[in-house]
């Protein structure tokens, strides 16, 4: 079982073109623990953030009677990937993982297999 810190470094390594990295609360929008980032990335701004579009994600849903659940959201920009993973299971509920990628480098079908390898890992 890995532990937040141990987590998200592993996202950084295991994952081409990582950026930045956050375990972020949906309750609070507040960064549990982050990696990376910069001046052009404030990963507890795109924490609250991608909260927000999480909230409104699941509301749309409760709208429409969906009862399926978000595996993960794909936020595609010119040059970056943003993938938001909603964590499940062993306290992970009412958390995300988020990855913020530089798009020439990644591979967005392989991050999304280490995220979800991370998230089965992760001990929060």
């Amino acid at each position: 079982m890995a532990n937040v810190e141990t987590a998200l470094k592993e996202a950084t390594t295991s994952i081409d073109g990582v950026l930045g990295a956050a375990l972020v609360d949906c309750g609070s929008g507040m960064a549990l623990g982050t990696i990376g980032g910069g001046k052009d990335l404030d990963l507890t701004v795109a924490a609250a953030g991608n909260t927000d579009v999480v909230r409104a994600k699941l509301r749309t849903m409760e709208m429409l009677g969906m009862k399926d659940e978000i595996e993960d959201i794909l936020i595609t920009l010119g040059g970056q990937y943003h993938l938001i993973r909603l964590l499940k299971g062993r306290g992970g509920s009412g958390l995300f993982l988020y990855l913020a990628l530089d798009k020439g480098r990644a591979n967005l079908a392989m991050a999304r297999h280490q995220l979800k390898k991370i998230e089965a890992e992760l001990e929060v």
